[in-house]
C-alpha cells in the first residue's frame, strides 16, 4: 500500500508499506494491503510499519528509527485515512 505520513513541519515518509501499526483512541490496530477502507483518529504512540521491497525509493525523514525492513515513529496523536491501498497519516 502507499504510505504518506505528515506533520504540520513536514512530510516524514511517503513511500511503499505492507502492514502498519497504529495508536488508536480505542486501541493499537494493524491494516495490511487491500484492507477495507477507514478512518480513525489517533492517540499519542508508535506508528510502526513494515517496508516494502522498494525501501530504496521512499523517502524517509530522520526522524523515523529503522531496524531492518520496519520503520517506527513516536506520534503526539492524529488522524489516519485509508482509501483504495492509500493510506495517509496526519500527525503531531
Amino acid at each position: 500500500m502507499k504510505l504518506e505520513i505528515i506533520t504540520p513541519e513536514a512530510s516524514l515518509f511517503k513511500g511503499e508499506a505492507t502492514s502498519v501499526t497504529l495508536p488508536g483512541l480505542d486501541g493499537v490496530f494493524q491494516v495490511l494491503n487491500n484492507h477495507a477502507p477507514i478512518i480513525s483518529s489517533l492517540k499519542g504512540g508508535e506508528v510502526i510499519f513494515d517496508l516494502d521491497g522498494n525501501a530504496a525509493e521512499a523517502e524517509m525523514s530522520d526522524k523515523l528509527v529503522q531496524s531492518g525492513s520496519k520503520v517506527s515513529v513516536t506520534i503526539k496523536g492524529g488522524v489516519a485515512e485509508l482509501n483504495n491501498n492509500r493510506l495517509i497519516i496526519l500527525a503531531e
